[in-house]
């Protein structure tokens, strides 16, 4: 078993801080987008990417521990490390990662339903402002009345 600092548990700690300020920054999200805010959105974009970025290297980290201590480089060797040879602080931690993993897939859930109910206004809101625009003209360009359906001749035999 691994217990330096190259263990599979090295980063878990790092981790939970990380996807913890993650899901913080899913509520406030999630709070901007109730209050239809959306012009604050872009700076929690960036904030949320960094975070992305650095929980992927954290879990890259994890997984190369993994494998050099003889398990699968992913979660199913998370879990078989987790079952067989990790310190019970280490298990903790992992239940602790997946419980904020969850938390934070589940606020991004629900920020995505918010975000397609504004997009679905904003798509209503633009369909009837089209609509106004493209009614009747009462003069063409040519100064002539003019309308929009089509006209047929009337041919006779």
């Amino acid at each position: 078993m691994q217990q330096s600092g190259t263990g599979p548990a090295t980063t878990l700690n790092d981790e939970i801080a990380a996807a913890s300020q993650l899901a913080a920054v899913l509520q406030r999200e999630q709070a901007l987008l109730i209050d239809a805010d959306v012009d604050a959105l872009p700076d929690l974009t960036q904030e949320k990417a960094k975070l992305i970025a650095q929980i992927a290297v954290l879990a890259n980290t994890r997984y190369q521990a993994l494998a050099a201590a003889g398990f699968t480089d992913d979660e199913a060797g998370m879990k078989a490390w987790t079952e067989s040879s990790a310190p019970a602080a280490a298990v903790k931690a992992w239940n602790d990662l997946l419980a904020v993993a969850r938390e934070a897939k589940e606020l991004n859930r629900i920020n995505g339903v918010l975000i397609g109910k504004h997009i679905s206004r904003n798509q209503a809101t633009l369909s009837v402002l089209q609509a106004g625009r493209q009614g009747p003209a009462l003069y063409g360009p040519d100064g002539q009345t003019s309308s929009k359906g089509g006209s047929r001749g009337l041919v006779i035999g």
